[in-house]
């Protein structure tokens, strides 16, 4: 579990010097952009899932392939410029949290919360502007929602808003009932 903070803290210093950077060259919409598609790419491709994490490829290779996919699609060259450095000082596994970190940091800087939905079933649209207008209310910012099903939670919603949590999931009440069930 050290070795996890450990890694995010890693992330987030790189995150932060990317965004001082984006903010510097008035890049920061530009970056914010190429990395949601590269997220999605992570999400998306195994291929790359293996070129960012495996050790099989060395510094080089992982340089040439994330240099190989910017250009592709076109990214800005601070983007270009921060992919190779992560590629050469061996942290391309830190890549997720990277990309976690400076969006977090680019939606602070807009004065807006990023959130994290996760539910068993897609949202419908009117749901999705409910849980939208529930945070706004608790929150006092306009979230910035980002959806995700995960079916083994059974039902309800998790709602993670930076380090804060807020579990109302079938799993975890039925985890919480048989605790109790166990000390009795």
């Amino acid at each position: 579990m050290a070795d996890d903070s450990k890694a995010s803290n890693v992330g987030g210093r790189y995150a932060q010097a990317l965004f001082d950077l984006a903010s510097d060259e008035k890049q920061v919409a530009a970056v914010e952009a190429d990395l949601k598609s590269l997220k999605t790419a992570l999400a998306d491709s195994n291929d790359l899932r293996v070129l960012v994490h495996s050790p099989a490829f060395s510094a080089e290779d992982k340089a040439k392939g994330l240099a190989a996919i910017a250009a592709k699609a076109k990214f800005a060259a601070t983007t270009k410029k921060f992919l190779g450095l992560l590629a050469a000082n061996g942290r391309t596994a830190l890549l997720a949290s990277v990309i976690t970190g400076y969006e977090d940091l680019s939606a602070k800087a807009r004065g807006a919360v990023s959130a994290q939905v996760t539910t068993a079933i897609p949202l419908s649209a009117a749901q999705s502007k409910g849980v939208a207008a529930a945070l706004r209310q608790a929150l006092g910012k306009d979230p910035e929602i980002q959806t995700r099903v995960d079916p083994a939670i059974l039902g309800g919603i998790k709602v993670q808003v930076g380090s804060r949590l807020f579990d109302a999931s079938l799993k975890s009440k039925l985890d919480s009932l048989k605790f109790a069930l166990k000390r009795a």
